[in-house]
């Protein structure tokens, strides 16, 4: 039934025992077992998102992640929402620019039928004429909502801009017209490129039996194959194909909006510092941004910093939104915070919080089945092997006030940064 590399990792951390295995297939599966839960926790994550949707095809991947709730062989959209909610689950999906999940939740009792429903979808969808018509005008709808939500819409432009030669830059919805234009042939075509065993995870989190999700995954995902013919390969990242740029734009908004980001080429000995480094800067209250931008001068109700770890990059994303008139100064004070002391000659006690703060959130997400199975994937997905919550924890508490200025000086002064704001239309 499978290949004999199945890992047994203690976690007591997080109380619960991790196995990895393998169909023979080439399907990797890996289960969470958590005694103290009633409920199980299923996702099959795919090695696609939107920076591999066809050139002609923007929004391919987020498309179908919608589209294969739209009918299979064996039920329609109606039976699809019936099947999980009458026995007290729910379905849902989501699509970044690296990865798709098709994920559900339900109770232990009712793992066999939902185990059924989940691998349908992505086994077997067969994209019904009308239900994807329909489907195409949700889409699209939601493209509207992004367009009317500015905090949402400059994030979009700000990657457009900043990776105009790269797929990393396409919106993951894709726009209007290329998902007017998606056919049945683009649908199956992707399907068959990237829904296979190597590109495919399944995780198992909650009141689950190792065995078990290996017999089951078996009889519903072991039909999966490998496509013949050329395999896919991702466009790689290159550092030439990050675009810096200043620019402001005249929108219709009510107060100005702020991007200002940076990336670098991926650096794993680093990966563990510029997480506490964007802790320090703009995660939470606490932070340098927060405390500087909104509690000491009023200039924001809403900053912050997110960093992003790509297969071949990290992006660093600095957000604010502030009064039309007070753009200059916000924009001026995020930028001497950044080439300040704070970062580069951290204070020990801010280097402190800033990790005790990643590992409260770290632990306590480890509470949320949801976000178990999300994180084991992702552990996967960019590391190749599920890291244990003590590893993590290790790694965390070992980042000295050197890795901090370290991390600071790669991501904040050796590379360029890119400015875009939206101000309002007078």
């Amino acid at each position: 039934m499978s290949k004999e590399n199945s890992r047994h990792l203690q976690t007591p951390a997080s109380k619960g025992t991790v196995h990895q295995d393998e169909l023979t297939n080439g399907l990797r599966i890996v289960t969470d077992s958590v005694p103290y839960v009633q409920s199980i926790t299923l996702g099959i994550q795919i090695d696609a998102g939107s920076r591999d949707d066809p050139e002609q095809s923007l929004g391919l991947a987020h498309f179908i992640e919608h589209a294969i709730f739209k009918g299979t062989k064996r039920r329609t959209y109606i039976d699809i929402a019936r099947n999980i909610e009458k026995n007290g689950g729910y379905l849902d999906a989501f699509t970044t620019k690296e990865q798709t999940c098709i994920y559900l939740r339900c109770l232990a009792e009712h793992l066999v039928p939902s185990f059924d429903l989940l691998s349908d979808l992505v086994c077997d969808p067969v994209f019904p004429p009308e239900e994807i018509e329909k489907e195409k005008e949700v889409v699209i709808e939601e493209i509207s909502s992004v367009n009317d939500t500015p905090e949402e819409l400059i994030f979009e432009e700000f990657d457009l801009r900043s990776f105009p030669l790269h797929p990393l830059g396409k919106p993951i919805l894709g726009t209007e017209k290329s998902v007017e234009n998606f056919t049945d042939d683009n649908l199956k075509n992707f399907m068959r490129q990237h829904y296979v065993p190597q590109k495919m995870l399944l995780t198992a989190t909650g009141k689950v039996h190792h065995d078990e999700i290996m017999r089951l995954s078996e009889r519903f995902l072991g039909k999966l194959r490998e496509p013949s013919g050329n395999q896919y390969v991702r466009q790689p990242f290159l550092a030439e194909q990050y675009t810096p740029f200043t620019l402001t734009l005249k929108k219709q908004v009510c107060q100005a909006q702020i991007v200002l980001g940076t990336a670098i080429a991926r650096h794993d000995p680093l990966f563990y510092s510029l997480m506490v480094l964007n802790s320090m800067l703009g995660n939470g209250m606490s932070s340098l941004l927060n405390l500087e931008l909104r509690e000491k001068r009023g200039l924001a109700y809403n900053v912050y910093s997110s960093i992003t770890f790509f297969d071949d990059l990290t992006t660093l994303n600095i957000y604010a939104g502030t009064d039309s008139n007070k753009t200059k100064i916000a924009l001026e004070l995020i930028k001497e915070l950044l080439q300040s002391d704070a970062l580069t000659h951290p204070d020990p006690e801010e280097v402190q919080a800033a990790k005790t703060k990643l590992l409260g959130s770290h632990i306590m997400g480890m509470e949320k089945m949801t976000r178990r199975m999300s994180q084991m994937a992702s552990d996967i997905s960019y590391f190749g092997r599920y890291i244990e919550p003590e590893e993590k924890t290790a790694a965390i508490e070992a980042v000295s006030f050197d890795d901090i200025a370290e991390a600071a000086t790669r991501l904040l002064h050796d590379a360029p940064y890119s400015t875009l704001i939206y101000k309002p239309k007078k």
